[in-house]
């Protein structure tokens, strides 16, 4: 491969890159909007899925992929949008925020339904400590249950904002082509100059 490294990342640089970009968040931003307007499916198709991708990212892993791709199978959303915006919003650095977000959302909803007594109420000890089975009640239920409303929220927003950028990307890029077109046009031909020339 021609431009491939002599010295291939080590697995510790590519958690690291992966975590913290080489560059800076601002040109990794340009690059994710720069992946998700070239993409060749309708804007509809582009903003949902992206908006399947953030939905899914509230969801705790192993969860989050199959439910954008369920999701986008039914609002016919694009899964390599929807696979950027998960990997976008939904990251190691994002997902502590999202989950207990989550978390405390469905905690506010089921209140009335969660027990009084059991293990402490920290999120982070009730990973660490517990099996599937007693994290179900106190983490996972109000976590899925959470997760409805915020990803809706925030992928409905994402929806809006995706699709009104694809829409005005294309519409510059069909104004350039229109320009360049018209300018072609008006340019002389260079056999018409040559042959008054000769005349």
């Amino acid at each position: 491969m021609l431009f491939r490294r002599r010295k291939p990342d080590g697995l510790y640089e590519r958690v690291r890159t992966y975590l913290w970009p080489r560059r800076s968040f601002s040109r990794s931003l340009q690059y994710f909007s720069k992946r998700i307007l070239r993409l060749k499916a309708t804007p509809h198709a582009v903003a949902a899925g992206v908006a399947a991708g953030v939905f899914a990212s509230f969801f705790p892993v192993g969860f989050h992929f199959i439910i954008a791709a369920l999701l986008c199978w039914v609002i016919a959303g694009n899964l390599v949008a929807a696979a950027l915006g998960a990997v976008f919003f939904g990251n190691p650095l994002t997902f502590p925020l999202l989950w207990g977000a989550s978390w405390e959302t469905g905690k506010l909803i089921l209140h009335d339904r969660l027990p009084t007594h059991g293990p402490p109420a920290h999120l982070g000890e009730m990973l660490h400590n517990l099996s599937f089975a007693q994290l179900w009640k106190p983490v996972l239920e109000p976590m899925l249950i959470g997760a409805v409303p915020l990803g809706l929220a925030f992928g409905l927003l994402f929806y809006a904002i995706t699709r009104w950028g694809m829409n005005a990307f294309r519409d510059q890029r069909c104004k350039r082509l229109a320009q360049r077109a018209s300018r072609h046009a008006q340019s002389p031909h260079p056999g018409a100059s040559i042959g008054s020339t000769a005349r």
